[in-house]
């Protein structure tokens, strides 16, 4: 018997009523996101600083920029178990979060470092040449 049935059929209730995943706008606050990330806007840079407990190899994480989406992908290991499971609150397992950045980013500049479980990373503004015009054709039309 599944112990979450009542659980699954609530969610699909309350999803037909207010049509569309109207629980999927709700899920953070029962699974809050991982890797939890804290980013600041500097002048023209981001610095992204990602929590990864436990893990000591960069080779274990991958990062992804696109424009103004940031990806991180990666596992965060198992505490060792022993016994019987009582509370369980240290996130563990696969992780793939997208994290939509207030501006598009360069892909030239992009910094990375870890250390002990915090990386930080840094991106920087893309910025467009604003100097540049681009001349439009015009068709001239016979009446």
């Amino acid at each position: 018997m599944d112990p979450f049935q009542h659980m699954h059929e609530w969610k699909n209730n309350l999803d037909q009523f207010f049509g569309g995943n109207f629980w999927d706008d709700f899920e953070h606050i029962i699974k809050p996101p991982i890797p939890a990330v804290n980013i600041y806007e500097l002048d023209n840079e981001l610095v992204v600083y990602v929590n990864l407990p436990g893990i000591k190899d960069r080779k274990q994480v991958k990062v992804f920029v696109d424009s103004n989406i940031l990806e991180l992908k990666g596992s965060l290991f198992p505490v060792q178990t022993s016994g019987k499971l009582i509370k369980q609150e240290i996130l563990q397992g696969d992780f793939s979060r997208q994290i939509d950045l207030p501006f598009p980013v360069r892909q030239d500049r992009i910094n990375a470092s870890l250390k002990q479980g915090m990386m930080t990373i840094h991106l920087h503004r893309l910025i467009q040449d604003q100097k540049k015009k681009n001349a439009i054709e015009i068709d001239e039309f016979e009446e």
